[in-house]
């Protein structure tokens, strides 16, 4: 069966991930993640693209996002990649390509899973061994968002501000929200759903969003259709009034 082309809903947030080729670093310095990031505030810029959270891991990245239209997606990503890729084999003196394929992305359920994606993506470098403290951790949005260190690159999404009605509320209800750790299923839900590419949220949601793409939203099940249990009588065609 044809893989069904990545959907892209405008105007809702998606989780994006986007892996070195062989789990090989794409960030080896302070440059590289510096660069990146100032390619990716310029894309989102330019192709009206909101970033809400990210995170810059050695090998891989993560971004959660909302689109204007269903083309800027990809056009920020492409963009990034024609300026990262050269800059990077030039310094580093290799060839080919730095992705491991095409990037990953899921349409997430906003009230579902919006800040548990920021929170997943935010506590990453924490999961990973890589600090004590995510706040240790420079390539993120993490600062931003408990107001450590304003991030032009962030674009606050409502529910962001909906936690409090002040900066200093949002920050300190954020920070409490990242104090309880991510369960293991919403873990496997995120990674699984972003890298499968099918939406993750509520059975209404997929629904709701099914209707609007007019396209299947989840994976169709395998098989043929299962047969009617026999009583061993044939079952009547047709019934009488």
């Amino acid at each position: 069966m044809a893989r069904l082309p990545r959907l892209v809903v405008p105007h809702q947030p998606h989780h994006i991930i986007q892996r070195g080729v062989d789990r090989q670093a794409v960030f080896r310095d302070a440059e590289d993640f510096g660069n990146f990031l100032r390619w990716l505030r310029e894309a989102a810029k330019q192709f009206k693209v909101a970033i809400h959270a990210y995170v810059l891991m050695p090998n891989h990245l993560h971004l959660l996002a909302t689109p204007s239209d269903d083309t800027g997606l990809a056009r920020m990503m492409q963009w990034i990649g024609r300026h990262y890729v050269p800059y990077f084999n030039a310094k580093y003196q290799r060839a080919g390509t730095l992705w491991q394929g095409r990037y990953r992305a899921t349409v997430i359920d906003s009230e579902q899973y919006f800040l548990v994606c920021s929170k997943y993506i935010e506590l990453n470098p924490l999961r990973a061994g890589l600090v004590a403290n995510a706040g240790d951790y420079p390539w993120s949005s993490f600062s931003h968002h408990i107001g450590a260190k304003p991030d032009p690159l962030i674009t606050d999404h409502a529910l962001y501000w909906a936690l409090g009605n002040t900066p200093f509320d949002r920050e300190a209800a954020y920070r409490e929200l990242l104090e309880s750790a991510l369960a293991a299923e919403e873990v496997a839900a995120l990674s699984e759903a972003t890298l499968k590419g099918w939406p993750l949220g509520s059975d209404k949601f997929k629904n709701a969003l099914a209707k609007q793409v007019q396209r299947r939203v989840a994976p169709a099940k395998r098989g043929r259709p299962a047969k009617a249990a026999s009583s061993g009588t044939d079952v009547p065609r047709f019934r009488n009034n």
